[in-house]
């Protein structure tokens, strides 16, 4: 019973390289990712304060950040940087050696900054109601059923292991990606893990107790 309690995290903590072990220690995860901001009107003329129609802000666990700004006449500016923050200053250290503070606040799927909201949008398609197909290793206990994982479009998530027997744990929270990295925060903790996605088939690994699940994607009606 009690290895079957500590199935969820078999599942998703792992030993990481550095940088992606650095992602349970990450002092904001929620920042990291990509944030888009879209100017509410596409088709209004430029102006001074008016001159872009999109605006991408990428955020990196070692610190880095770029950013893409699509100007109304297509053209696109750039810029690449380091970034440093506290609880209410975002700081934007760019590599010509220009620097720029922000306020700025911040929740699991919104980012505002001087006034604007951006949204952060996932790289791939990796939202959906997962189901196990497959939980194999030498620490997965007999008595486990299933494994179910629902992760939203807007960064929330829960997840559910079932026994055999009708007991069940689960967790309920916010997800980040970076790499192939799925990082799970929850009350009470945060779990690291990594994954493979083809198609409707979400693969995760545990290299450390040789540990895999293959998820299959619930398909709607």
């Amino acid at each position: 019973m009690k290895k079957w309690l500590c199935l969820f995290s078999v599942l998703f903590c792992l030993s990481m390289p550095a940088k992606a072990s650095d992602l349970t220690q990450f002092d904001f995860p929620l920042l990291l990712g990509d944030w888009y901001w879209f100017s509410p009107d596409q088709q209004e003329a430029e102006g001074e304060d008016n001159q872009y129609k999109a605006i991408n802000i990428s955020f990196n666990s070692d610190y880095r950040f770029n950013v893409k700004l699509l100007k109304r006449d297509g053209t696109v500016e750039e810029a690449n940087g380091y970034y440093d923050l506290d609880e209410s200053i975002l700081v934007l250290n760019d590599d010509q050696g220009e620097s720029q503070h922000h306020e700025y606040k911040l929740n699991h799927n919104q980012l505002m900054l001087r006034g604007a909201k951006f949204t952060k949008i996932l790289p791939n398609n990796l939202s959906g109601a997962w189901y196990s197909d497959v939980i194999q290793g030498h620490d997965v206990d007999d008595g486990v059923a299933e494994l179910a994982l629902m992760l939203r479009p807007d960064f929330l998530f829960s997840v559910r292991v079932s026994g055999t027997e009708g007991q069940s744990i689960t967790h309920r929270g916010v997800y980040i990606l970076e790499d192939d990295h799925l990082v799970l925060i929850y009350r009470g903790g945060q779990q690291d893990s990594q994954f493979e996605l083809d198609a409707d088939t979400l693969t995760l690994t545990n290299n450390q107790f040789g540990m895999e699940a293959v998820l299959k994607r619930q398909q709607t009606p």
